[in-house]
């Protein structure tokens, strides 16, 4: 890939190995770069004082005047000079101090001249559009969390936003709990957001879907060679995630393997990669999430009790719909509003009776399924006006007899089972149509099946 740029951009090579200043120079130059080369830090100090240049790579470890030292007198004569650190296995720590200190990036030798090459150009592209004249514009604050989380009339809304609150500045780790749908993921991107790191990478990990093999790969990454396939090194998500958040999705489901892995993280913050003997030290902050019971998974010897702890230091929990009923007519008309916006429609409107109707349903996938059943709605829905015939639910056939309430002799929890049993029975007993039937996922049901002891017809309940 060429440098497309409309003048030729000026890269300063500094190492004592000439060997890696011929490497670089090469590769630099046949990307379009002007390549200056210098045999260790004062000479890029010398040619700093003659030349103006674009980006500095160096190696970290040089005699006389090394990396650290060179980072500072840098920062004098060109205080925005991007600078990237070349550095061996065992220099990590110094190259991790120098990020701190005002580097922008680091590669270990021995490193990918193209994965280099690509991150320059990426370097020097932001930093162009930095440098281009621009309005003055405040730097971004902390978001509104009340503009994060749609409805708020309920109490337990409002606590869980002033917990967000709290525990947004900090670094702990977040694990939070809430059935399939309820929104867990946006509430750690609010806690993400709100907090310091919010300019740095957040990163989402589904351990719910990645099959186990996978999981281990997708994590923590693998070196050149490491297993059949891998012909490239790769960084795993949690390395990724440096200075940033990791989000570790469906964390109930992880196997004891993993468990074991991520624990050893937890304690040490370093990880290494599939084959590799080095170890990388990751900053991030971790929130979790999960819709399993994990204290009855501690108990049952499912999932590990230290690992537990050092996932819930804070624990949020998200109410279900059903628990926040007050705040259904504000995100109904919320989604509504989004949806007739996006698709270039009129705004439909949404009687009276069409919101008791929702805030009868006791919506089993959340606000998941309530945000589908609404741009269903507005799709089926004739005059702009959304009934409850309009919306697509399995509960339909009860909509002219509003579900009980939680003072009724039928409980919620049987409400909730026998929707379950009607979608699978329309289903014909298989579990991802029956799932998709309820909006919410595959693995949310199949809990939702072991949870109520539900025997599933002419087959075990993993089956479908």
């Amino acid at each position: 890939m060429e440098n497309t740029l409309d003048y030729q951009q000026t890269i300063l090579v500094v190492d004592d190995d000439p060997h890696i200043l011929e490497v670089l120079e090469t590769r630099l130059s046949s990307a379009g770069f002007r390549t200056i080369t210098a045999a260790g830090g004062q000479e890029a100090i010398e040619i700093l004082h003659s030349q103006q240049v674009d980006l500095m790579i160096s190696d970290v470890r040089m005699p006389g005047l090394g990396g650290m030292d060179l980072l500072k007198e840098v920062r004098e004569l060109q205080p925005e000079l991007p600078i990237i650190f070349l550095t061996a296995y065992g220099t990590i720590p110094d190259a991790v101090r120098a990020i701190k200190a005002g580097a922008v990036e680091y590669f270990t030798k021995p490193f990918n001249g193209r994965d280099l090459v690509l991150k320059v150009q990426k370097i020097l592209r932001e930093a162009e559009i930095s440098a281009a004249p621009v309005k003055a514009v405040a730097k971004p604050g902390p978001v509104d969390l009340r503009q994060g989380i749609w409805g708020v009339q309920s109490a337990s809304m409002k606590e869980l936003y002033d917990l967000i609150e709290r525990v947004a500045p900090s670094a702990v780790n977040v694990l939070i709990l809430g059935e399939s749908g309820v929104g867990k993921e946006r509430v750690a991107r609010l806690i993400h957001q709100a907090g310091p790191r919010r300019e740095q990478p957040f990163v989402v990990v589904d351990c719910g879907s990645t099959p186990t093999g996978l999981l281990e790969s997708e994590l923590f990454g693998h070196v050149r060679g490491a297993f059949t396939h891998a012909i490239r090194d790769k960084k795993g998500l949690i390395e990724a995630a440096n200075h940033g958040t990791l989000f570790l999705d469906e964390i109930g489901n992880i196997s004891p393997e993993m468990q074991v892995r991520l624990l050893r993280f937890l304690e040490e913050r370093k990880i290494r990669r599939i084959g590799d003997i080095r170890e990388i030290s990751v900053d991030c902050r971790v929130i979790s999430a999960t819709n399993v019971d994990l204290p009855r998974e501690v108990e049952e010897g499912e999932f590990r009790e230290d690992l537990y702890y050092r996932l819930r230091v804070v624990t949020l929990r998200i109410p279900s719909l059903r628990e926040r009923k007050e705040d259904i007519p504000f995100l109904a008309q919320h989604f509504v509003e989004t949806f007739c916006k996006s698709q270039g429609l009129p705004l439909a409107k949404l009687p009276i009776q069409t919101i008791e109707w929702l805030c009868e349903y006791p919506w089993p996938g959340n606000v998941r399924e309530l945000k589908n059943a609404l741009e269903a709605g507005v799709v089926m829905s004739r005059d702009g006006i959304i009934h409850a015939c309009d919306l697509n639910v399995t509960e339909l056939r009860e909509a002219r007899h509003p579900v009980p309430s939680v003072s009724s002799s039928l409980s919620l929890e049987d409400s909730e089972r026998k929707a379950i049993l009607r979608a699978l029975e329309q289903s014909g007993w298989v579990q991802k149509d029956a799932a998709e039937l309820l909006g919410i996922s595959r693995r949310a049901l199949h809990y939702k099946i072991r949870k109520f002891r539900i025997e599933i017809s002419g087959k075990r309940a993993g089956d479908g």
